[in-house]
């Protein structure tokens, strides 16, 4: 008895975790967030946090490609949209546009974080 209420407390709590980024457009894993296919996201430290906007256009967006949102996205949560120069729209997360990497070619990679300005996108 004793076992089979633990695991289910184990299984509810495992819900309640994987839950509480249902519907988000990236998850966490080994402490930072990462969106499609388990690439890694970064902040951008000259983006204005809460300013609804993203700072990194142009060439910047070239390397640090936006996670980009659709027109239909909602906020949700610490999940907000912000728009972007050329009118896209981007995620961010508690008021700081997310970014991939170029240079990080495979789940996991973190190259990122060494580059000036950058930083780990965490929960």
């Amino acid at each position: 008895m004793n076992f089979q209420w633990s695991t289910l407390v184990l299984a509810a709590a495992a819900f309640g975790a994987s839950a509480a980024l249902a519907g988000a457009p990236a998850k966490e894993t080994g402490g930072v967030l990462v969106g499609d296919k388990g690439m890694t996201l970064y902040t951008f430290d000259k983006d204005e946090k809460d300013s609804g906007k993203s700072v990194c256009n142009g060439q910047c967006a070239t390397n640090w490609p936006p996670l980009m949102a659709k027109d239909s996205d909602k906020p949700t949560g610490d999940w907000t949209v912000v728009k972007r120069d050329d009118g896209a729209k981007q995620w961010a997360y508690k008021g700081k546009p997310l970014y991939y990497w170029v240079k990080d070619t495979k789940a996991g990679d973190k190259t990122g974080e060494s580059v000036p300005n950058w930083k780990l996108a965490k929960p």
